[in-house]
């Protein structure tokens, strides 16, 4: 297994993790870590909530979600004798879930906190939570429906 370069704590927000993570890309925020070009190396991910959604039916928190605190990042990586202008091949070799947290959601942002591109046929805030198993994901808010795909 390739060594863990970024750890997260699920219980704890990206500004307060051992090495805070970042929200966009900006050539001042100093790496979090350096790799060999080739080398393989595992890093840890929180969502791009930075968890602010729960497994729950109540989709309050999609309804007041901070979206000034969103898109969150681990990172950034630097790649040794990278010189600038130089291309880059980056192959993820795997991803996955958490094993304490095998679930992901679908959200619609209520119309007062962002709203959506359909934001006047539903205006109220709206969440399904969907289960991981193996490939395939199902939802206790979408009974019958069974998908494989991909984590993303």
């Amino acid at each position: 297994m390739p060594k863990k370069l970024f750890s997260v704590d699920l219980n704890k927000k990206m500004d307060e993790q051992a090495h805070p993570g970042h929200n966009r890309w900006h050539p001042d925020i100093p790496a979090a870590f350096s790799v060999n070009p080739g080398e393989s190396f595992r890093m840890e991910c929180l969502d791009w909530t930075d968890g602010q959604i729960s497994n729950s039916d109540d989709p309050s928190d999609i309804k007041y979600v901070n979206l000034n605190r969103v898109h969150v990042l681990s990172g950034p990586v630097y790649v040794n004798g990278v010189e600038p202008g130089d291309l880059l091949v980056v192959d993820i070799l795997d991803i996955g879930a958490f094993s304490e947290h095998e679930w992901g959601f679908n959200g619609i942002f209520d119309k007062t906190n962002g709203g959506s591109f359909l934001v006047d046929h539903y205006p109220n805030a709206q969440k399904s939570i969907w289960d991981f198993n193996g490939i395939y994901a199902t939802s206790r808010h979408v009974p019958g429906v069974e998908f494989a795909g991909v984590i993303h």
